[in-house]
């Protein structure tokens, strides 16, 4: 039988498409492939930044759980020291409030031996030939600082976001300056120099100044008439000395 083949270059396409798949030559090109420098270093990079990624999303999941169990520890501390801050601060509000108590008490103790202490100094301290024609408070007048109300604590909105302690109270009472006025005549000038200094001297007295000195005429006599001022000092509590009256009955 014979059979034309009415399609030229068909029967070289079949020879071709017959032919196996050459490995050998596939290889070699891959490797000439392979021995650029340039692939090379992308492929490395490649790979190094793959390791790279994969070492440190390790270490940042390692790292995470372990912020993450330190933050739970340190919330269940917060929560506890928070506790026991409210008692604490509220054991020192009770304290501040007592201790204000006292103070106040032991303020109101010390000032009702005032005029006693200034009597006696005055008394101690005034020379012969000398008498005394007024004795009173001068300046502002007493009883101006409210010692029993509580100081006002202003509302300070910062703190609570801030957690800051809250203010605490004032124990210290304020006391009142007790200015006094001394008014005198004298026949020597000398006595009331040294009625001045003694009252400098006295631990229960500040600030003697001699407001005036001028001559006077008492009963047809020539005298000074003086005036002095000053302070009462409130001396330390080791400085007094005090003794029980005793009161004989029979």
């Amino acid at each position: 039988m014979i059979e034309i083949n009415l399609l030229p270059g068909a029967g070289k396409k079949k020879s071709a498409s017959r032919r196996g798949v050459d490995f050998s030559a596939m290889a070699t090109g891959f490797g000439s492939k392979f021995r650029d420098g340039y692939l090379i270093g992308a492929i490395a990079s490649v790979v190094i930044a793959a390791a790279a990624v994969g070492f440190l999303y390790t270490t940042q999941t390692a790292k995470a759980a372990t912020l993450n169990e330190r933050k739970e520890i340190a919330v269940r501390d917060s929560m506890r020291y928070a506790n026991f801050l409210k008692d604490r601060y509220r054991a020192e509000a009770v304290r501040d409030t007592i201790l204000r108590q006292v103070h106040i008490i032991k303020s109101l103790d010390e000032d009702r031996f005032i005029w006693a202490h200034v009597l006696d100094e005055v008394s101690r301290a005034l020379p012969q030939y000398t008498w005394l024609t007024s004795l009173g408070v001068a300046g502002t007048p007493q009883g101006q600082n409210n010692v029993v109300a509580t100081p006002s604590t202003p509302v300070d909105t910062s703190s609570k976001k801030k957690n800051r302690p809250p203010k605490r109270l004032d124990t210290e009472i304020p006391r009142d300056v007790v200015q006094l006025r001394i008014s005198g005549r004298t026949v020597d000038i000398q006595a009331m120099t040294r009625f001045w200094r003694d009252l400098e001297a006295s631990p229960f007295l500040e600030n003697v100044a001699i407001d005036k000195s001028e001559i006077a005429s008492d009963q047809g006599k020539e005298v000074t008439q003086f005036q002095l001022t000053m302070n009462y000092s409130r001396p330390d509590s080791t400085q007094l000395h005090r003794v029980p009256l005793v009161l004989s009955v029979k």
